[in-house]
C-alpha cells in the first residue's frame, strides 16, 4: 500500500469508490486498523468518554489529544491520521486555531485536522488551510456544541435545517476543506449534499450515500458500555471477552493455579548447591 492522502480521497470520490475512517486512540489499535486496510484514522475527541471516562467530549484538553495523536501516528502505517481539534482549541481566535492546528502536525505528526461547526467557522477553517494544514469540516451533530443544538439529536430534519446544512457544507468546501464530515444527518439529506459537493463526504451516521463511512473503534468492538449511537454497529463483543479473560486470570491467581511451572524460571543447579551458604550467610534466621 501507499500512503492515503488528501489527493487519493479526492480521486476516490471522482471514481465513485468508498473509503473508510475509524476513530482510534492508541498505537496498537492504529497498527491493527492500518493492517486491516482502514484508509483514515481519526483521533476523535470521543476519547474523552471512551478512553478518559469523562461524561462529554468538551472535557478533553489539547495536550491530552496530542498525547494520543502521537501514539496513533506511530502505528498508522499508510493510513492518514486526522486529529480532532478539541473544544476551545480553535474557537477563541484564528491565531489560536492556526497555532494549535500546526501543533497537531508538527508535534503530533498528524496528516490533517478536523474542526466542528458550520458557516460561522468557515473563516477559521480557511485560516488553517492557508497555513498549510489539511482540514476537514464537521457539520450536523457537532458534540462540542450539542447544548446549543438541543442535545445529541439528529440534525437537518426540517426544511430550514436541511438548507442550513447545505450552506454549511458549501461554506466549508469554499473555505478549503478537503472533506466534509456529517454526523447524525438523515440519509437522503446527506446523499443530496454529497452529490452537490466536489469534495468527499464522510458519514458518521449520515447514511450510505456519503463517500466514506466512519465509526468509533470502541463501539464496533463492544468495548464501551456507555451510550452507543443508533448509527453504530457492533461487529464484535470483545469487551465481554476481555472481562471474562481478566476474571479467569484473577481466579487462577486466587487458587494458586497461576503461575504454573511453565511460567517460572528454573534455578540453576550451582545456585541450589550453594543455597545454604547464600541464605545462611546473608540474612538467614534459623
Amino acid at each position: 500500500m501507499t500512503k492515503f492522502t488528501v489527493l487519493e480521497a479526492s480521486r476516490k470520490k471522482a471514481r465513485g469508490e468508498k473509503f473508510t475512517m475509524l476513530s482510534v486512540y492508541d498505537y496498537p489499535t492504529a497498527r491493527l486498523a492500518s493492517k486491516a486496510g482502514i484508509d483514515t484514522l481519526l483521533v476523535g475527541d470521543s476519547l474523552s468518554m471512551t478512553v478518559l471516562g469523562h461524561a462529554d467530549t468538551v472535557s478533553v484538553t489539547t495536550d491530552e489529544m496530542l498525547h494520543h495523536v502521537k501514539a496513533v501516528a506511530r502505528g498508522a502505517g499508510d493510513a492518514m491520521v486526522i486529529a480532532d481539534m478539541p473544544f476551545m482549541s480553535y474557537q477563541i481566535s484564528t491565531h489560536d486555531a492556526v497555532r494549535n492546528a500546526g501543533r497537531f502536525l508538527k508535534e503530533g505528526r498528524a496528516d490533517a485536522v478536523k474542526i466542528e461547526g458550520g458557516a460561522e467557522m468557515a473563516p477559521t477553517l480557511a485560516a488553517i488551510y492557508r497555513a498549510g494544514v489539511p482540514v476537514i469540516g464537521h457539520i450536523g451533530l457537532t458534540p462540542q456544541s450539542a447544548g446549543q443544538l438541543g442535545g445529541m439529536t439528529v440534525q437537518g430534519k426540517t426544511v430550514a435545517a436541511a438548507r442550513s446544512l447545505l450552506a454549511d457544507a458549501y461554506a466549508f468546501q469554499d473555505a478549503g476543506a478537503f472533506a466534509v464530515l456529517m454526523e447524525c444527518v438523515p440519509a437522503d439529506v446527506a446523499r443530496e449534499i454529497t452529490n452537490r459537493l466536489t469534495v468527499p463526504t464522510v458519514s458518521y451516521g449520515a447514511g450510505l450515500g456519503c463517500d466514506a463511512q466512519g465509526l468509533v473503534l470502541a463501539d464496533i468492538l463492544g468495548l464501551f458500555d456507555g451510550h452507543v449511537p443508533k448509527f453504530s454497529k457492533k461487529f464484535a463483543d470483545i469487551g465481554v471477552e476481555i472481562e471474562s479473560t481478566i476474571r479467569r486470570y484473577a481466579d487462577d491467581v486466587k487458587v494458586g493455579a497461576f503461575p504454573g511451572p511453565e511460567h517460572q524460571y528454573e534455578t540453576p543447579k550451582a545456585l541450589l548447591d550453594a543455597w545454604d551458604d547464600i541464605f545462611t550467610a546473608h540474612g538467614g534466621r534459623d
